[in-house]
């Protein structure tokens, strides 16, 4: 939405996601705020992505390091984790959650799906321990 010009901005996006797949997030801020000022479209969405960019890099792995390990690159278990905990439930029609409601139910229903309400309500004390089934945990 930032960059004019279907030639330049796939130009920009293969670069810039190519920055990104190594984790260099400083070399991707530096690729956009060199986007010459007669390709963009819209500075307001440039500095959006920027300041994203910015306030995550600490959270921007290497994906090349983390597919040469053979660990995930997407987010998809995380994204079904988050329909099945929180969207199937509090997102009906007509629902309005406090974030404390919120946090509490998706709380109570990871433990409840995870198999750990008992143990917690007896004990007070979560195992933590990866899915026996899983070949290779997310990191």
């Amino acid at each position: 939405m930032a960059i004019s010009g279907k030639a330049v901005k796939n130009q920009i996006l293969t670069e810039l996601l190519a920055w990104l797949w190594l984790g260099k997030v400083d070399s991707a801020i530096k690729l956009l705020r060199e986007v010459s000022q007669e390709s963009i479209k819209n500075h307001k969405e440039l500095n959006n992505l920027i300041n994203y960019f910015e306030r995550n890099s600490s959270c921007i792995p290497c994906y090349a390091l983390r597919n040469q390990l053979g660990l995930r690159t997407s987010s998809n278990p995380v994204e079904k984790a988050n329909d099945l905990v929180v969207s199937h439930r509090q997102k009906r029609n007509g629902m309005s959650w406090s974030p404390n409601g919120s946090t509490s139910l998706a709380t109570l229903t990871a433990l409840r799906r995870n198999g750990e309400d008992h143990q917690w309500l007896l004990n007070q004390d979560l195992r933590f321990q990866f899915d026996a089934g899983a070949d290779k945990p997310a990191a």
